[in-house]
């Protein structure tokens, strides 16, 4: 069983990683290590790099960023493919720099590549990426995943349309099943042993509580207003339209369904999406220290 964490216990000197589902809380603890201890707060979360969506991403605000250095946070266009490659490539020159850094997000995958390694797949052709996004617009995850080798279906989650893509372009595009080639992974950046990982295991109610809350929030802080800056431009197929929630308020706008049938349909992807993100961090997480902030002292 994975040690309890506490704050007071942390090192100032060593890496520290925090993990969780949406809305658990975690920019918050991020916040509050580094004006105690100092460093720099590092974007770990796919949704958040994009320049397009801030509110409805949750990403931190314009004064939580004045308080204290935030990196990898807004800085790639709506319209642009963005990696865990391109992430890791993004994160080594702050992993070189003077300040200690708090990496926090909710992109399990983010923290693995980091942790254990990153195997090195060439880049899907174009082509390929078209016929897998037309086939799982048209044919669903489910065809695709007749189409996997059984060792990737074991590792991948299934019920991510994105994860089930991308093992399918994988073996599509080079022949061998995204195991395969994560069998093959080079040493990691961070190891484990060397940082200091925090995950956010938090009850069920307790996070569908905050969750409930969190939209309206988003809406009283402009959600409405950000979809309405984005809605000329806005496409299932951009990258950054897989924030949860846009395509809802992008139909609001549209005239295609009331604000409360859009902030209903919001909150319920965010539900299944914070209940994804529980089930894969204690699986792949069991060593990491764990946080538990619905619990009180």
């Amino acid at each position: 069983m994975a040690e309890a964490f506490s704050a007071s216990a942390l090192s100032p000197d060593l890496p520290v990683l925090i993990a969780g589902p949406t809305a658990s809380g975690k920019s918050a603890l991020a916040l509050e290590i580094a004006e105690t201890q100092g460093g720099v707060i590092v974007n770990a979360d796919a949704i958040q790099v994009y320049a397009n969506w801030r509110i409805l991403t949750a990403r931190p605000s314009a004064e939580d960023e004045s308080r204290v250095p935030h990196k990898l946070y807004g800085h790639v266009p709506g319209d642009q493919a963005y990696s865990v490659g391109h992430w890791l490539r993004e994160l080594e020159p702050i992993l070189q720099g003077p300040l200690r850094p708090i990496i926090v997000g909710g992109t399990g995958l983010y923290f693995t590549a980091l942790t254990e390694g990153l195997a090195e797949i060439p880049p899907t052709p174009a082509p390929i990426r078209a016929e897998a996004d037309h086939r799982i617009a048209t044919q669903g995850r489910e065809a695709l995943l007749a189409e996997l080798d059984a060792d990737t279906l074991r590792r991948i989650d299934v019920l991510n349309p994105m994860r089930v893509q991308r093992a399918w372009e994988v073996q599509r595009s080079t022949g061998r099943g995204i195991a395969s080639w994560q069998d093959d992974t080079p040493p990691p950046r961070l190891p484990l042993s060397g940082v200091q990982p925090v995950l956010f295991d938090v009850s069920r109610d307790w996070l569908n509580a905050r969750i409930a809350r969190r939209f309206d929030a988003m809406l009283k802080l402009g959600a409405l207003e950000e979809a309405r800056s984005n809605l000329d431009s806005f496409s299932p197929a951009l990258p950054s339209a897989k924030a949860i929630g846009a395509s809802d308020l992008i139909a609001h706008l549209r005239g295609e369904m009331t604000l409360d049938e859009a902030r209903e349909a919001a909150t319920i992807a965010t539900r299944q999406f914070a209940k994804r993100q529980r089930t894969w961090f204690r699986a792949r997480m069991k060593c990491w220290a764990r946080y538990r902030p619905d619990i009180k002292a």
